[in-house]
C-alpha cells in the first residue's frame, strides 16, 4: 500500500472518530433541550404588568415539571419548548393562555351573614369549597346592603403574566 493511501485512511479514521464524537455531543445536547416528556427544572419569577411580583423561586428549590404533561399553564409550557439548559427568557403569557379571561358567570351573590364580619372588605380573599371538598380561592368583589358579590375567577384571570425563566436542568 502506498504511503499516501495510509495517510488518507488515517485521516478518514480520524474524521470517522470525530464524527462519532460529534454525534454523541449532538445527542447529549438534544437531551438538554426542553421537549415533550422531558422533566424540566426551572427558576422563575412571575410579575404582573404593573411590576408586582406574584411568585418566585429564585434562591429556592427549582420548580420541576414534565414538558407536555399540562402541569403548568399552556402559554408558559409552549414558550419553554425548545429552550436549552442555561437559557434565560422573559415570557409574556396572555390571559387566554394563562388563567383565562374574566368569566362574568363566576360572580355569585351570597347573603352577607354567610361571610365572617371581619372579612367584609372589597378585595378580601376567602376560601370556598366545591362539591368534592376542594379548596377554591375567592375574592369579595362588592358589598351590598344585605348581600356580597363573590368573585370565583382565579386571582390571575384576565391578567397578562410576565415570567422571567431560567432553564436549570432537563432530564
Amino acid at each position: 500500500m502506498r504511503k499516501g493511501a495510509l495517510i488518507s485512511i488515517g485521516v478518514l479514521m480520524v474524521l470517522v472518530s470525530l464524527g462519532g464524537a460529534w454525534a454523541q455531543n449532538k445527542e447529549k445536547e438534544e437531551r438538554m433541550i426542553v421537549s415533550e416528556g422531558r422533566q424540566v427544572s426551572i427558576e422563575y419569577s412571575l410579575y404582573l404588568e404593573d411590576g408586582t411580583l406574584v411568585d418566585s423561586n429564585v434562591g429556592e428549590e427549582p420548580f420541576v415539571y414534565t414538558q407536555g404533561a399540562h402541569q403548568i399553564i399552556p402559554g408558559l409550557e409552549s414558550r419553554l419548548e425548545g429552550l436549552k439548559v442555561g437559557d434565560e427568557k422573559k415570557i409574556v403569557v396572555p390571559p387566554e393562555e394563562g388563567y383565562g379571561p374574566i368569566d362574568m358567570n363566576a360572580f355569585k351573590e351570597v347573603d352577607k351573614d354567610k361571610i365572617p364580619p371581619d372579612a367584609l372588605k372589597v378585595g378580601t380573599m376567602l376560601e370556598a369549597r366545591d362539591e368534592e371538598g376542594n379548596s377554591i380561592p375567592v375574592r369579595i368583589h362588592e358589598i351590598k346592603e344585605d348581600t356580597v358579590i363573590i368573585d370565583f375567577n382565579h386571582p390571575l384571570a384576565g391578567k397578562n403574566l410576565i415570567f422571567d425563566v431560567k432553564i436549570l436542568k432537563v432530564e
